[in-house]
């Protein structure tokens, strides 16, 4: 008789700076599917998160139970994906847990469960809620009943959300581009345990250190021989996986700091002493602190002088304080301001949160004038409102944007959304009507994701500093307990790890 394994997904990345509380209509918005509509999009030719990711990790986990055919059934539950933003509402995340374990019970006996989670959701008041959702999985499953979890690279480990997992495994790439290898390669260790032919031992490290690595980037040489050690622990037969988290720096938690964690069979002293390797790897990359970005004046410059780059292609601006991939609100009007006053001889493409004016616009007819004040809804002192004038190009509807606006403001095409506008993909403003091939410059909200997509026309990528949630050294005024790095002057990782991790 096949062995069962129960399988589905709760993510959300929180930024504990803004004021939007996450509610659960952003996750039926953005992707939400049960059951039979989970397995469908998790099949080879289904598309597992429509619009974002054709392959994620629960489409890794059924390709590894395919591997399997014959000893293994999969059982879809619930998977649910907010756009990252503000500390989720308590009643969304009792809703969508509920959700959860309604499935779970109704699946009946289950031999493993398998579930994707970012590891850095928080609510307002708890910066664990990943932890109660896995204690009330265990309680369910009872103490026997492997329970594997997937975790973003920038998830924040901590006591308390690994106790009620069997193991964990987190991503290795950044850019993120090996979600189903992720999946695939914990859903191989998973049933190896459940058909008892493994006994996945875990043991893990946390830094008191916030920031360093450099950019984080993995192919790069500052984090590149880290990565490349994990890959060679794995050659070692008894070494099941090895991740390191680095951390989302806007996350609430008085313990954050990068992680690692890594998983053997059954060989507890082995697992000790990698994650004390791995641990003190990370540690002494610390002192290798992110670029300082341009601020906007600086930064069009930059892109005004790269004419290489703009003719065979366009130059990518990254609004660096405004990530919407990162939890921020995405209507930061700074750049957008300094587009319209400085960026004169160059065609650019901005996208800007506001509900009220793409809801008012909705109704016009395309070629109408529009005299509006964009930006400022939500965080008037982060983000200044802009008074705009021009013309309306079109509108629409489009999921998981709501109503869209495109507006023409001269050397500056505007896309106003109803909702936040993460801008992944060219296809962001392929949709609106505007061909990216010819812009000169397009705007994305985003840290690494957008390099993936828009590798095939972005010719010169530059980071700017606007001034908004997503500012790096906003991480350095979140509350600690106790001494971190880079803020304070941090010796040894080791007194913060033995405390954070109840070890005498």
């Amino acid at each position: 008789m096949a062995i069962r394994i129960a399988y589905g997904r709760i993510n959300h990345e929180t930024n504990a700076f803004s004021p939007v509380d996450t509610s659960f209509e952003a996750f039926t918005r953005a992707h939400f599917l049960e059951g039979d509509a989970l397995a469908a999009a998790c099949a080879p030719d289904g598309y597992e998160v429509a619009g974002y990711a054709k392959n994620a990790e629960l489409s890794g986990l059924v390709a590894a139970l395919d591997e399997r055919r014959g000893e293994v059934e999969g059982v879809p539950l619930l998977s649910a994906w907010a756009i990252p933003s503000g500390p989720l509402a308590e009643e969304a995340f009792e809703t969508v847990t509920a959700r959860l374990l309604e499935r779970l019970r109704a699946a009946g006996k289950v031999d493993g469960v398998f579930l994707s989670l970012h590891g850095a959701m928080t609510t307002r008041h708890d910066p664990h809620p990943e932890a109660r959702l896995l204690e009330a999985v265990r309680r369910e499953l009872g103490p026997d009943v492997p329970l594997a979890v997937s975790f973003d690279l920038h998830a924040q480990l901590c006591a308390k959300k690994l106790a009620p997992v069997t193991f964990a495994c987190a991503y290795r790439t950044n850019p993120h581009r090996d979600h189903a290898r992720t999946g695939r390669r914990a859903g191989r260790i998973l049933i190896d345990t459940a058909l008892g032919k493994v006994r996945p031992v875990y043991r893990w490290r946390t830094l008191p250190m916030v920031l360093g690595g450099g950019t984080t980037v993995d192919l790069l040489p500052t984090m590149r021989p880290i990565f490349r050690r994990m890959s060679r622990m794995e050659r070692e037969p008894r070494v099941l996986d090895a991740s390191l988290c680095m951390v989302h720096l806007w996350n609430d938690d008085p313990e954050i700091g990068w992680s690692a964690h890594v998983i053997t069979d059954g060989d507890a002293a082995l697992a000790d002493r990698l994650a004390d390797e791995l641990a003190d790897s990370a540690w002494g990359v610390r002192e290798v602190m992110p670029p300082a970005f341009p601020g906007a004046l600086e930064a069009l410059e930059e892109a005004r002088a790269a004419r290489l780059a703009r003719r065979l292609g366009v130059v990518c601006l990254s609004d660096a304080s405004d990530v919407v991939a990162a939890g921020a609100t995405g209507e930061n009007t700074n750049l957008l301001r300094a587009l319209l006053e400085h960026g004169q001889g160059m065609v650019s493409y901005a996208p800007i949160l506001d509900t009220s004016v793409a809801v008012e616009l909705a109704g016009r007819a395309p070629g109408s004038a529009v005299d509006v004040e964009v930006g400022g809804k939500i965080d008037p002192l982060t983000n200044p409102p802009l008074r705009v004038r021009g013309r309306l190009l079109a509108t629409q509807v489009r999921e998981p944007f709501g109503h869209v606006a495109v507006l023409d403001l001269g050397h500056v095409k505007l896309v106003v959304t109803e909702h936040t506008p993460i801008v992944m993909k060219p296809a962001f403003y392929r949709d609106a009507g505007l061909d990216p091939w010819k812009a000169d410059i397009l705007v994305v909200k985003s840290f690494f994701h957008f390099r993936i997509y828009f590798a095939a026309i972005n010719r010169r990528t530059i980071y700017v500093r606007t001034l908004g949630l997503t500012d790096v050294d906003r991480a350095l005024g979140l509350t600690f307990d106790g001494p971190v790095h880079p803020k304070d002057k941090v010796d040894d990782w080791r007194p913060a790890d033995r405390r954070r991790r109840g070890v005498a």
